[in-house]
């Protein structure tokens, strides 16, 4: 009852690198578990700094169900600044609780679970939405820091890899480097362009950016798959003529997100096709006919749920670290 482990971010990272698969599989259970209404996943709280307005710290809470007897909260800070450093943008924790106990049981390093979730949401929806596969497509990813060369790391894990990739950055040696990454890893075409016309009319695009506003205003061609991971680059126009696909409506319907963005401007969310659960149970198939948006807000449900795994395996390999005599008192009297 009263362990208390730590588990460090090169451990996190040795886990998630050998296990990508096996993340994945368990991103689409939780996402089915979680339509199932059996977790709580609760608003993710934001903490802003009048002084630093694109900075922030969020927390997000989640309960995986009573079968997991898990809860745990991220908390996940976004210093977009970092990267002129050459530091990540993003540095988090996540604290796992026990739900018999209520009792903390674990502190992880979280910034490699958070984007590891991310990135096996985004390969998990790839997957489902261009069940033809990716043979003879053009994939561009849009934004080149760490969530989008682990998006493609996962891209290639779910055997979504195109026949070649364009990347575009604002900050070129950064997308100079992702597509080395992505010639040296998936042994496919990869190349930077300056134009983002050019990016947008690929078949596939993927984006990972820190935009805080719309910027992309022409809306995408029928057929095209758009993995709009980075929550806001996509004005309403753009949205509302496409098909979209969303983690969790609620969830994903505040904070200015393009999706919420489009509800505001019609008052309505007629616009939404669907959730990612209900495409993966087979209750939901966008119509290809139209441009498909995949939207998700990131729920702390797939944070918990990837944390607990990472957990179960950093103690079998014996790289938890136990933190003897955590809590100051263990008795009542």
């Amino acid at each position: 009852m009263f362990t208390f482990e730590i588990v460090v971010g090169g451990s996190v990272r040795d886990v998630l690198r050998e296990s990508r698969r096996e993340v994945m599989d368990l991103v689409g259970r939780t996402y089915r578990v979680h339509d199932a209404g059996q977790t709580v996943n609760p608003d993710s709280y934001f903490l802003r700094f009048p002084e630093k307005p694109d900075s922030r710290i969020i927390a997000l809470p989640a309960f995986l169900g009573p079968e997991a007897g898990l809860a745990g909260i991220k908390w996940i800070a976004s210093f977009p600044k970092n990267t002129q450093s050459g530091a990540p943008r993003a540095s988090a924790v996540l604290v796992i609780n026990d739900y018999e106990t209520g009792y903390p049981v674990a502190c992880l390093e979280a910034a490699t679970i958070s984007s590891a979730r991310t990135a096996a949401s985004a390969a998990v929806a790839a997957a489902a939405l261009r069940p033809e596969g990716y043979r003879g497509t053009t994939t561009a990813i849009v934004g080149a820091g760490v969530i989008a060369r682990n998006i493609c790391d996962y891209l290639q894990a779910a055997d979504c890899v195109p026949d070649s990739y364009l990347v575009h950055d604002l900050h070129e040696p950064s997308g100079q480097a992702l597509a080395e990454h992505l010639r040296t890893t998936q042994r496919v075409p990869a190349e930077l362009t300056t134009d983002l016309a050019t990016a947008l009319a690929a078949d596939t695009v993927v984006f990972a950016t820190t935009a805080l506003k719309p910027y992309v205003t022409r809306p995408f061609r029928p057929g095209q798959l758009v993995l709009h991971i980075s929550l806001r680059d996509l004005a309403p126009e753009v949205v509302l003529e496409a098909q979209n696909i969303l983690d969790d409506v609620d969830h994903c319907l505040k904070a200015d997100t393009s999706p919420h963005l489009a509800e505001q401007a019609t008052g309505s969310r007629d616009f939404v096709t669907g959730t990612l659960a209900g495409v993966l149970n087979g209750e939901v198939t966008p119509d290809r006919r139209r441009p498909v948006i995949f939207s998700p807000f990131g729920l702390g449900v797939l944070d918990l749920a990837v944390g607990a795994f990472v957990l179960e395996r950093a103690r079998r390999d014996g790289t938890a670290v136990e933190i003897p005599d955590f809590f100051g008192e263990t008795r009542r009297w």
